[in-house]
């Protein structure tokens, strides 16, 4: 299967490389081109944007939760049918876990072998920027910077004192003047969501298409092009259960691939909102994390949330990450007073000020019913949860912190609920498939 993409890398965070992807796949997309995106890492947001620009799902390549075969194998599955594929980097470019290459934006582009554009923001420097490039292409020599992309330019006469001091050997190919009119604005838990903003893609494609050498772009992945070999297939299951995954506002943390498996596994997905009283009839049911306490007074008096307990009580399995646990718990505490969840988890929740969880996570079960080997995640939460002194856990934490005391994954009837944020990489999505199977057929 021939493959062809590139990867938006940076220095460092905050310097524009989520701008420039957005606006390489608005432009490409404007060409005609079909665009598949990618998201290195465990990004829920800016997924989300390539998803609206390019009208495709954005996947995440996280060679911590997946495995560097994963990585490829979600690669080459998902950039089949597409003309190119872009994959926008984390953080700086050798930026990976604690201090190792791990899961970082050169980790991921040298395990697909693909050519990296590096964006710096040249702001408050000139022969600088040659300096930095250099450092930058010469650290890894696995890593292919093919190109570079100046952000933040000033002045005509202070991009000619830049490319006055670069070499020839690695192009400009992209030069940047500075735009706050395409900067996406930021909030606690990261970006803004494309349905809060009216963006105008077509601006932003002008924008790079005028700025940036796409032709060249193209050639330059073209020349890395490669056949790669088909993932192995996995036949799906029939369809034979429903399971009611919450989307919205409150509930918008998802990975495409967490929705891939569950309909891999014999699931057929109904999405809907806790907040504005709907309840599918299901056979389970997800709810990812997000923002519920933007939503709290919809969601505690939802009926949605009230009839969750006796669905629980019945044995109806559900899911839970981040949100999803405090809405699960008895309640959840917010500036503007607390308020009654589901009830369905004997545990209180409280958002606070303080990010209280981030990073990467591994587990281990507690128990053969939550499967048979570890999880690796992630956790990124700004809430506390107190559970009841005989409450069950699933999980015991080797890496990151959970709900308390080094353990995470609240266990009430068939409801499984915690911190961590899970991927199909390594959580027994099928499992939780089965689990709904079993009850239904009761």
């Amino acid at each position: 299967m021939m493959t062809k993409g590139f990867m938006i890398a940076a220095t460092n965070s905050g310097v524009g490389k989520t701008t420039v992807s957005m606006g390489l796949m608005a432009a490409l997309k404007k060409r005609g081109q079909t665009v598949q995106g990618f998201k290195t890492g465990p990004d829920y947001i800016d997924p989300a944007y390539h998803a609206v620009i390019s009208g495709r799902p954005s996947y995440n390549l996280d060679t911590y939760m997946m495995g560097t075969d994963g990585a490829v194998n979600q690669f080459v599955s998902a950039s089949g049918d597409a003309d190119i594929s872009i994959v926008e980097g984390v953080m700086g470019l050798f930026d990976g876990m604690d201090s190792t290459e791990i899961a970082g934006a050169a980790h991921v582009a040298k395990t697909l072998d693909i050519p990296v554009f590096l964006v710096i923001n040249t702001h408050g420097m000139s022969r600088s920027t040659a300096a930095m490039l250099k450092g930058y292409a010469e650290f890894d020599p696995g890593v292919r910077v093919a190109g570079v992309i100046l952000n933040k330019i000033g002045s005509p006469r202070h991009l000619e004192l830049i490319r006055g001091a670069l070499d020839d050997k690695i192009p400009i190919v992209g030069a940047l003047p500075r735009n706050p009119d395409i900067s996406v604005p930021e909030r606690y838990m990261g970006l803004h969501l494309p349905e809060e903003e009216n963006l105008d893609y077509s601006q932003l494609a002008d924008f790079i298409e005028e700025n940036m050498e796409i032709d060249l772009i193209l050639q330059i992945a073209a020349e890395y092009e490669k056949e790669r070999p088909k993932p192995p297939e996995v036949k799906p299951r029939d369809v034979d259960v429903k399971i009611g995954v919450a989307r919205d506002t409150s509930f918008c943390f998802h990975y495409p691939a967490m929705f891939d498996a569950l309909r891999l596994a014999g699931a057929e997905l109904e999405f809907f909102s806790p907040a504005e009283g709907k309840l599918p009839e299901a056979d389970g049911y997800y709810f990812a994390g997000g923002y519920p306490e933007f939503h709290i007074k919809e969601l505690s008096e939802s009926p949605a949330t009230r009839n969750l307990k006796d669905l629980a009580a019945d044995g109806v399995p559900m899911l839970g990450e981040g949100a999803g646990l405090s809405y699960l718990c008895e309640s959840y505490e917010t500036k503007d007073g607390v308020f009654k969840m589901a009830g369905v988890l004997p545990a209180a929740s409280r958002i606070t000020d303080k990010l209280q969880g981030l990073g990467y996570a591994e587990a281990k079960p507690l128990s053969s019913k939550f499967g048979g080997k570890n999880i690796r995640a992630h956790e990124f939460h700004y809430s506390l949860t107190e559970p009841a002194k005989d409450a069950e856990f699933a999980y015991e934490m080797l890496r990151g912190k959970g709900i308390k005391d080094k353990k995470d994954g609240l266990h009430e009837y068939n409801v499984l609920a915690g911190y961590m944020q899970m991927h199909p990489g390594s959580f027994p999505t099928a499992d939780f498939v089965e689990k709904c199977r079993v009850n239904k057929r009761k």
